[in-house]
């Protein structure tokens, strides 16, 4: 069976470099392109170094794409949604890493992003692209949208206690995350200056983040019903490169023991591949942390009952630029082309880092 041909729209980010590290060692794809609008010409090894003697392929204008498979689009907020119907036409099937078409409601859209959605012709054919929740649609699907890599830890951290309903929606969800400078992207600013950045502990969106309507969405879908629990999401940037961690204080609605919160971990995710349930009695590690999974696609998710007061304290980790974003890319790849989940993405992460 010949490889397939896919191509990355983007190339010269940091989701566009992870991605196209994972794709050269795919071994069901050929990575015949990858585009950049102001590094055309350069070897792709030129803007991403780790990348030396892997591949000899330079970069090339967007213009000058050529037909493939599956384009990946890594884009700036808003590019992929104006530009749509150009890279329908350069393949049959889209994953788009933007948040341009994670929501499925053009108002939620409008609520978040303060502005109408560009192509809201395509919003409800997107498909949200995190396997562990849409793997029947992916296999289907012609468009498909990242996720936002603070978002992915949340919902992945609390699936399993709204799918069970026993979340009490009438009381707020707090979800406070924190992440690393590359989350930011690879152009310099103000906030990834070095000297601002190293040391810090930043809160830079306490309220409003736009991950908040994935939450809404996503675990709204699981409940059965448009999701109208308040939900207070506050995001910090901490001194990581790599790195996403939620903790989310969840109220339930009845008395629970940690059996049944095991149980109901357990049977959410027991057949996850990418999904590692960290709780352990004693050590350094007992609870999930990004620096463990850096580099691999692994979401690591524990918890801690506080049955006095009927909370559950959810932590979840993960890598932004991979599970978070190139890896979980790649794993809608994989799920949509009916190939075993893992495939280019079995890497478990380094210790010590």
């Amino acid at each position: 069976m010949s490889q397939l041909r896919v191509a990355i729209v983007g190339g010269s980010g940091y989701t566009g470099g992870e991605l196209a590290r994972l794709l050269l060692f795919h071994p069901q794809v050929e990575l015949t392109q990858v585009a950049s609008s102001g590094h055309a010409g350069q070897y792709l090894h030129s803007v991403h170094p780790n990348l030396r003697k892997v591949s000899a392929l330079r970069l090339c204008r967007p213009a000058d794409l050529t037909p493939c498979d599956v384009l990946f689009l890594c884009l700036p907020h808003g590019v992929s949604a104006q530009e749509i119907e150009h890279y329908r036409a350069v393949a049959p099937r889209i994953i788009d890493l933007s948040a341009d078409f994670r929501l499925r409601s053009q108002a939620l859209y409008e609520q978040w992003y303060g502005e109408a959605h560009p192509a809201a012709h395509l919003l409800g054919e997107a498909v949200y692209g995190l396997p562990e929740l849409h793997r029947a649609e992916l296999a289907e699907a012609t468009l498909v949208s990242g996720t936002g890599c603070m978002a992915t830890a949340a919902i992945l951290g609390l699936v399993p206690l709204y799918r069970a309903g026993v979340v009490n929606t009438t009381i707020p969800l707090v979800v406070d995350a924190k992440v690393g400078s590359s989350a930011a992207g690879a152009t310099p600013s103000s906030g990834s200056h070095h000297p601002d950045r190293s040391g810090v502990v930043r809160s830079f969106e306490p309220t409003g983040h736009r991950h908040t309507a994935e939450l809404l969405q996503e675990l709204g879908q699981l409940t059965g019903a448009a999701l109208q629990q308040h939900i207070a999401f506050s995001a910090t940037a901490v001194e990581l490169v790599r790195g996403v961690l939620i903790t989310a204080h969840v109220f339930v609605n009845e008395m629970l023991d940690e059996r049944a919160l095991w149980r109901m971990y357990r049977e959410a995710y027991q057949h996850e591949p990418f999904i590692r349930l960290v709780k352990e009695r004693s050590g350094v590690y007992r609870y999930p942390e990004p620096k463990i999974v850096a580099g691999s696609n692994y979401c690591d998710v524990g918890f801690e009952l506080d049955a006095e007061r009927k909370r559950v304290v959810v932590i979840a980790a993960l890598d932004n630029l991979m599970k978070g974003a190139a890896g979980n890319a790649v794993q809608a790849l994989n799920s949509m082309c009916g190939w075993d989940e893992t495939l280019g993405l079995t890497f478990p992460g380094l210790h010590p880092v």
